[in-house]
Formats: C-alpha cells, structure tokens, sequence
C-alpha cells in the first residue's frame, strides 16, 4: 500500500494550542506511518492562501493525498478548497462552519469534511464559570479573538446564552496570541476609564490572552492597584495539560475549559477514508469540558488570593 503523504496547516506557532495541534497531527500520522508536512501562517491569511496554492499547483506527482488546515481569515478560502479537490486532494476544515463542504462532497469523489471543537459550547462553559464566581453578579473584561475569528463570535455568543443577565461584559479584541492581550490590556490602562470601570473577572477566549493580560497588569506601578487586579478570577480557554491546566494548579488562572486538539483525529479519519474509499460524516464536534469542574468553582466564588508572577 503506498504510503499517505498529508499536509496540516495552522494558523501560528506562538499560540499552545495551535501547537498542541502540530504534536497531535504529528503523533497520529507517525502512528498510522503517514508522511506529514506542517505549516504555519504567522496568522497571516494571505500567507496561508499562498501557502496551500503552491502545493496545489505543484506537478501534480508531489501533491499530498490530502490537506488538513484551521483557517486564519474569515473565510476558510472556498477557491482553494475547490482548487485543491479539483487536483484530487482530499481537504478537511478544522474548527470553522463552511458552506462548501457540502458542494464539493456532492462534486467529486474525495474525502472532504470538517472536524471542529464546538465553540458555542466552550463559550458556554465559560458563561457557567462566570454564573459559579459572580452568583450576585459583577462586571467582566472579556479578550475576545479576533473580529473576523467565528470562533471568537460562537465562544462570545455561547458566553451570553449562560452569563447571568446581572454579569455587565466590557470587550477588548486580541490575536489569540499573549503579546496581542498584553499590548490591548496595557494600552487599556493608560486610560484614566480603566481606573473608573469597577472589574470582578478577568475572562479571555483563550489561555495565552490570559496570560498576557496577566503580565500587563504585573506591570502597574502601584503596588496596592497592582495587587487588586491580580487578585481578580483569570479565565482562559484551551486547558493544554503542560500550560493552560499547569496555570489553573499555579493560581495564575482560576479556570480554563479543556478544548480537545482536532487536527490528530482529523488525519486519523482522512487516513481512514483515503485508505477505504469512505466518506467520514461531514462535520465532527468535539466535546469541551471546563477544568476544574464548575460545581468546584462555586465552593470558591468571587476573588483569589493574588497568585506568583507568571
């Protein structure tokens, strides 16, 4: 049988879970004997586009069996996709809604699908978290991801669906990187309305936001101003076990939510249909889950003791 030869590309390698995805991916396909190439686009959709079209415009002898990406634009590039199947290249979609899985399924004969954490959910859990800390209610600054991110919309609007109605959110955007959330926290509080905005809960849409904004207020001069802001409930989103469930056990995060990696199961279920001539279901969620357990959190609502310097 000849060997499969993949191709995975992610959206940066300064972010863990992106990077959680890459050993995943890897670990699966070095199990299953799958020749795999990863990419990175430096979260730069126009690199990421010109990325894949190489590979696909390549002679047609060096193209992969199939490629696996997590988009970085808004769009999960239809062209390229439709591209790609017409050079016989099965295509998977990670973590974003597509429309056009459906059109090329019907349209040629490969394995094409989408394979996605369920974003909505995540954000609900972290509604949950808000409900278990704030029981009476509070104000929240929330690190969204980026504008053009729907999975930074689903995370919001999954938020809402279970935040007490008593809970006030004021937003900020960040990059899903750290630098991203310290740069928008720490021009934040050069704003005299940072000191005027009574803050309970620090929530960001992934670990590394809330990191960064935890580093931003490391910063601040005053040390009894310091010491009130990182004594506020951090919240994150990916619970990777060697950083985001690692600072959940330090004290610099009260919570995260345990999103699991997708790209290993992605290449487990393209292998599996390249091999068998299957088509796997058209979209797959996987199932998020928030660490500790909510129920753990409304023992110990409200503030933490200030935690140790990240």
């Amino acid at each position: 049988m000849k060997k499969l030869r993949f191709v995975v590309a992610l959206t940066t390698n300064d972010n863990d879970y992106q990077m959680e995805q890459a050993a995943a991916a890897e670990e699966a396909a070095s199990q299953l004997g799958i020749e795999l190439q990863v990419l990175f686009a430096e979260n730069d959709a126009i690199l990421q586009s010109q990325q894949l079209l190489k590979i696909i415009q390549s002679n047609s002898d060096s193209h992969p069996d199939g490629i696996i990406f997590e988009p970085v634009g808004g769009t999960a590039m239809p062209q390229v996709a439709r591209a790609a199947a017409a050079a016989g290249i099965g295509w998977v979609v990670l973590n974003r809604e597509v429309d056009y899985v459906g059109e090329l399924r019907r349209n040629y004969r490969l394995p094409v699908f989408a394979m996605s954490s369920d974003h909505e959910e995540i954000g609900r859990i972290q509604g949950r978290q808000l409900t278990a800390l704030l029981p009476a209610g509070g104000s929240v600054l929330l690190i969204q991801g980026p504008a053009e991110s729907l999975a930074a919309k689903q995370r919001t609007t999954g938020m809402y669906e279970t935040k007490p109605v008593g809970v006030q959110v004021k937003v900020m955007k960040g990059n899903w990187t750290e630098a991203s959330a310290y740069k928008s926290v720490s021009s934040w509080l050069k704003l005299s309305t940072s000191q005027q905005t009574p803050i309970d809960v620090i929530a960001a849409q992934n670990d590394a936001m809330a990191l960064g904004a935890r580093k931003a207020f490391q910063e601040i001069g005053d040390t009894a101003a310091r010491g009130r802001w990182l004594a506020l409930p951090f919240l994150g989103v990916d619970g990777i076990a060697k950083t985001g469930q690692t600072w959940v056990l330090r004290g610099l995060l009260r919570a995260t939510v345990i999103v699991p990696p997708d790209a290993g199961k992605a290449v487990e279920a393209l292998a599996h249909a390249v091999q068998t001539g299957s088509m796997p279901p058209e979209k797959t969620l996987t199932v998020p889950k928030s660490f500790p357990a909510v129920e753990e959190l409304t023992k110990r609502p409200g503030r933490s003791q200030a935690a140790g310097s990240v």
